[in-house]
C-alpha cells in the first residue's frame, strides 16, 4: 500500500492547482475535494496592497502531523499540500491543498480538515500590507 501523503510542501515559488490535483490522483478515489487559498485585496473592510509569509524551521514537519492525523481515517485516499511563503501580490494562491477518497462526502470532510488544522497549527506567519502604510502580523502561533 502506498503511503496517502502525496505530496508535502512549503516553498516560495508560485503554486500550481495542477501539480496537487495531480498528487492525488488515484484509481481508487470516487471524489476529490480541492481548496486553493489566495490572497485578497481587504481585511476587515481594509483595503490590502500585499503580504508576505513566513514559515518557522519546523513547519513542514508540523504540516507532516497534521496530514498524518487526517491519513488515518482509511477513507482517505491520498492528500496533498502547499503553502507558498515570500512576498505575494492579490489574487496569488497563498495555499493549495487537496484530498482524494473513496467518496465525495470524506473527501469534503478531510480536506475541510487538512486547512483548518494547517491553519490552526502549522507555524506560518502571515505579515499583511494595508493601502495606508500599516502593516499587521496574522496567524502567529
Amino acid at each position: 500500500m502506498s503511503d496517502p501523503i502525496r505530496l508535502l510542501d512549503i516553498r516560495a515559488e508560485a503554486l500550481s492547482s495542477d501539480e496537487v490535483l495531480a498528487a492525488v490522483s488515484d484509481p481508487t478515489a470516487g471524489g476529490t475535494a480541492l481548496f486553493i487559498g489566495t490572497v485578497r485585496n481587504h481585511d476587515q473592510s481594509k483595503p490590502v496592497d500585499r503580504l508576505s509569509y513566513e514559515a518557522h524551521p519546523d513547519a513542514l514537519k508540523q504540516l507532516r502531523l497534521v496530514a498524518e492525523r487526517i491519513c488515518a481515517d482509511p477513507a482517505v485516499t491520498a492528500l496533498a499540500a502547499v503553502h507558498r511563503i515570500g512576498d505575494l501580490q492579490i489574487g496569488d494562491a497563498a495555499v493549495v491543498v487537496a484530498v482524494a477518497a473513496a467518496h465525495r462526502d470524506v473527501a469534503f470532510a478531510a480536506c475541510r480538515q487538512l486547512i483548518d488544522e494547517l491553519k490552526a497549527e502549522v507555524p506560518i506567519w502571515k505579515h499583511q500590507h494595508f493601502a495606508d502604510g500599516a502593516s499587521e502580523w496574522v496567524g502567529a502561533h
